[in-house]
């Protein structure tokens, strides 16, 4: 029987915390002490380069976005720079690739989550698709998901951020991916208004069921390690 992925929801988190408590997770994933786990949370405004990150991506002084009380954060993971913060649903799946059906593939392992992002955006009527050559899901011109992802010990981690109602004018603040002639919408944007978070969670849970052919089960956040002592406070 093909074991089901818990899917948790830790809400609002420092992103450094969060960053340490996938490393941690990683590491208890590669070892077999836990299963594979989607966890979904927010953050307070940062911005985090990846590994092909460029200085000219950034559009405003770290002094000024400091005075904001914005973090800035290189990251393991692939892609340039992106914004996280209030009103988008990050999710982290920490997952051993082998045990799902695209195998060792990282590349399908991406599209696969744009894949996810695409039928959970369809469920609200929006016609939403991949863009080659960039990596993410657009809404014709605007792109209303971000991903990036790392693997170590062909464990997947780091995610995607799915725009539901975040300030659209902190984008302001980078060229999102290193593009600079595209847009960047909200599902409040495209709708007019913005569903709740808990339903725009099932449907994604939901998403990742079909495209894994996998039970994905909401369950409750842990309190035990992995999970670090940063986020117990």
């Amino acid at each position: 029987m093909t074991s089901p992925i818990a899917a948790y929801d830790l809400g609002r988190i420092p992103y450094r915390a969060s960053l340490e408590f996938q490393h941690r997770a990683v590491i208890a994933r590669a070892s077999e002490a836990c299963g594979d786990a989607i966890y979904f949370v927010e953050h307070d405004p940062v911005l985090t380069i990846g590994r092909a990150g460029r200085a000219e991506s950034l559009r405003v002084s770290e002094r000024e976005l400091r005075a904001r009380g914005v973090d800035v954060v290189s990251v393991e993971r692939g892609g340039d720079i992106t914004y996280h913060g209030p009103g988008q649903i990050v999710a982290y799946p920490i997952v051993a690739l082998s045990g799902l059906p695209s195998g060792r593939d990282l590349h399908r392992y991406l599209r696969d989550l744009e894949e996810v992002l695409i039928r959970a955006i369809a469920a609200y009527g929006l016609s939403a698709a991949r863009r080659p050559p960039y990596t993410g899901v657009w809404v014709g011109d605007q792109k209303v998901a971000a991903i990036g992802v790392a693997v170590r010990r062909w464990v997947a981690f780091h995610g995607f951020a799915l725009n539901v109602d975040p300030d659209l004018g902190h984008f302001d603040w980078i060229h999102p991916c290193g593009i600079r002639h595209l847009g960047v919408a909200s599902l409040r944007s495209l709708l007019g208004e913005a569903p709740p978070r808990r339903e725009v969670l099932a449907r994604l849970r939901q998403s990742f069921a079909q495209v894994w052919d996998r039970p994905v089960e909401e369950a409750e956040a842990p309190s035990r390690p992995p999970l670090p002592e940063t986020l117990h406070a």
